[in-house]
């Protein structure tokens, strides 16, 4: 049985998916209205939205919530590789595939990142382009950099990183 629940973020709103115990999607949605949330019985999407609100207050940039999405092997270690990548922290596509253990898989990496449905909990955000620049991200470079910013600020004691 799936869920789903609307949660309006300082960034845009954010549709939540779940499938039994598991979130299966935190996704950016262009709507500027909220839509009336339907009332959710469902303990992980309740879970994940105060997640949210203590990631978004500053409170912990950590999600501690099950996840669940369908992806290929290489997805699935690519999205893994995601939520070791600390809050406050980036790393290029270049040192993603090195994590993955061949750097001939860099492209590969970032399509894998950009398939990512699970926005924020698995932060794909995290990873930037070699030289340093913001590059890449589904939501738009404006959350990107926005949510950097944010990490930076309750990690690193840093108003702004880009």
């Amino acid at each position: 049985m799936s869920f789903s629940a609307f949660y309006q973020s300082p960034i845009g709103l954010l549709q939540l998916t779940a499938a039994d115990e598991f979130i299966t999607g935190i996704n950016f949605l262009d709507k500027t209205e909220v839509p009336a949330p339907p009332p959710t019985s469902n303990k992980v999407l309740r879970e994940c939205i105060r997640q949210l609100d203590d990631y978004f207050s500053g409170k912990k940039m950590q999600f501690h919530f099950p996840i669940q999405q369908q992806g290929t092997d290489f997805q699935q270690k690519v999205w893994a590789e995601l939520t070791r990548i600390s809050a406050g922290k980036t790393i290029s596509y270049l040192e993603l595939s090195k994590r993955l253990g061949n750097t001939k898989t860099i492209r590969a990496a970032g399509t894998a990142n950009g398939k990512n449905n699970i926005a924020i909990a698995v932060p794909c955000h995290r990873v930037i382009g070699s030289n340093g620049s913001l590059v890449g991200y589904a939501g738009g470079l404006w959350r990107k950099k926005w949510l950097l910013n944010h990490e930076a600020k309750y990690c690193n004691g840093q108003q702004l990183l880009f």
